[in-house]
């Protein structure tokens, strides 16, 4: 049985992200010494609430894969959370300020998975020869911690501030591209804000998605044919303001947008 304390933990994340305002990192008082172990048990209850709710798993999604960040954060592994389907946005649809508590943007490549895929022992390779197809994607995260200062085991519990996804609408075949290669570029109202290119996740963005795959083996879990994930940044986060037209160029894989609305 979930030990009541993650349940409780995972209810004050819950009703920050439902009433759109931030709170006190859990660290900070509610568990001071709450685990990366434990901050994933608190994920699977705030996965348990949505279901419950009648949302739906579009797939999960990777965070820290930059060798900076994880060297930030003094971990030797990314993380991950889940995306669900109310977090949504059409292409060139419209964001919602007052939906969120304060939004950054940043560009990834998304994996369209073909085929199950169970650890241990995943490589890249294994995951170009499962994936369907890849598509552009702008991810809108928002932590819902004050200032956005946590922990790692304070982000995890967080879903890993997962938020808003917009998807591109002309996937292609990953065999086309040398995914590592692709550059992408952040714009917002017409300014370069951002550049990067695939390597920056872990060397190739099918690596994150291996990883991936091997983490959740060991909780006796796989990514799951259908699943659409996130890699993981490709640049910098940029934080959003009202009015903001923001725009994410992929070379080969094409245009992602929105409009950020009060």
């Amino acid at each position: 049985m979930i030990n009541a304390e993650y349940k409780d933990i995972a209810k004050y994340l819950e009703a920050a992200e439902t009433d759109k305002r931030e709170v006190e990192k859990v660290t900070a008082r509610l568990k001071p010494d709450l685990t990366v172990e434990e901050g994933y048990l608190v994920q699977e209850e705030i996965v348990n609430i949505k279901l419950e709710q009648g949302k739906r798993i579009i797939g999960p999604k990777m965070g820290l894969t930059s060798e900076a960040k994880m060297k930030q954060m003094n971990v030797n592994e990314p993380i991950y959370g889940y995306v669900f389907d109310y977090m949504l946005i059409d292409n060139g649809g419209k964001v919602r300020l007052n939906e969120l508590i304060h939004p950054k943007v940043e560009a990834e490549i998304a994996f369209m998975i073909g085929e199950d895929i169970e650890g241990p022992g995943v490589t890249g390779a294994d995951v170009l020869a499962k994936t369907d197809y890849v598509i552009p994607a702008l991810e809108i995260i928002d932590s819902r911690y004050e200032n956005f200062n946590f922990t790692l085991p304070d982000v995890i519990a967080d879903n890993a501030s997962t938020s808003r996804v917009v998807f591109g609408t002309s996937p292609k075949k990953p065999g086309q591209f040398e995914l590592d290669l692709v550059g992408a570029v952040l714009s917002i109202n017409g300014e370069l804000k951002e550049l990067g290119a695939g390597a920056a996740v872990l060397g190739h963005p099918a690596e994150s998605i291996a990883m991936l795959a091997n983490m959740l083996s060991r909780k006796g879990e796989k990514v799951r044919k259908g699943d659409v994930i996130l890699s993981g940044a490709i640049t910098g986060a940029v934080m959003l303001q009202n009015g903001d037209v923001v725009s994410g160029k992929f070379d080969g894989l094409g245009e992602v947008s929105f409009t950020v609305i009060e």
